[in-house]
């Protein structure tokens, strides 16, 4: 059954002391699209993190989001020696020259601005990789439970407007012998108008023209066609893996049929039938650009 290519994941974990969040988000995309958004520490993950990624989804961009909080292996807090020297050094120049009384002390270097400095550090545990790891997966299997979940609603609706075109496809095959009916009456009454007489003797030139129209407006071959794509389309529904292209190919064959079907008619309600087909197909494209 086919997949869709939107969904969502999430998991949380605490891991060295660190609250490690994996999101994962994906739309829909003409092909596989992976972006990865990790803190500096964690960017030498992202080539193995992007496996993970291709070996669970096959189409659509997908965003991996990994936040840590502050804390934990992977933050060091330094004291920024040359900040704090010349932080002292002015201080200790204002109170000389202005004859200023009292003792700087460590409460008041501690506020003041750049002397501590938090930098990332680069030595990631093995454990803690391995833990981020199986994060990710658990979010990538809720993300394509969730895909599974939309592929089936997706398939179900993209069923019912295969049978509504199947529907009107079998409407107009119906109603095309009474067109050619209806269109020999119409030469019959229209030559029995000028000529005032019912001229059996034209009953010849009457069956040329009908037989005339009836070739301009012959659609066997694309009823054929038309047959041959809604059963493609039915059995590409069912295999497993990325469809979407496949079923979007198909769509466009259609819909080219169809066009075709509406040129060569000249009937109100066969042009009926084919607006009908004509506004299934376009929904049924719509729904097809979420198909993994």
């Amino acid at each position: 059954m086919a997949d869709s290519m939107t969904g969502y994941g999430r998991e949380i974990s605490e891991q060295e002391g660190t609250r490690v969040v994996v999101e994962v988000r994906s739309v829909n995309h003409r092909f596989l699209d992976v972006h990865t958004h990790l803190p500096s520490s964690l960017l030498f993950m992202e080539d193995s993190i992007r496996k993970l990624v291709k070996e669970a989804v096959q189409r659509g961009r997908v965003d991996v989001y990994i936040t840590m909080d502050s804390g934990g292996f992977h933050t060091n807090v330094e004291v920024d020696w040359s900040a704090a020297e010349q932080y002292i050094k002015a201080m200790e120049d204002l109170k000389s020259r202005f004859h200023l009384t009292g003792d700087i002390t460590i409460d008041m270097v501690s506020k003041l601005e750049n002397v501590f400095v938090t930098k990332e550090t680069e030595d990631v545990p093995g454990s803690f990789q391995e833990e981020l790891q199986a994060s990710v997966k658990q979010a990538l299997n809720q993300l394509t439970d969730m895909r599974k979940r939309e592929g089936r609603q997706l398939t179900k609706d993209l069923h019912s407007r295969i049978m509504a075109v199947g529907h009107w496809l079998k409407m107009m095959d119906q109603r095309r012998p009474d067109v050619i009916n209806e269109y020999k009456a119409r030469i019959r009454a229209r030559i029995e108008e000028y000529a005032a007489q019912t001229l059996t003797q034209d009953e010849p030139r009457i069956l040329q023209e009908v037989a005339l129209m009836a070739e301009k407006g012959d659609v066997t071959e694309e009823f054929t066609r038309m047959h041959s794509h809604l059963q493609q389309f039915e059995e590409a529904l069912t295999q497993p893996g990325s469809v979407g292209r496949r079923l979007d190919f198909i769509l466009q064959e259609m819909h080219r049929e169809v066009n075709t079907m509406g040129s060569k008619s000249n009937d109100a309600l066969l042009m009926e039938y084919v607006l009908n087909m004509k506004s299934e197909l376009e929904k049924m494209k719509e729904q097809v650009q979420n198909v993994e």
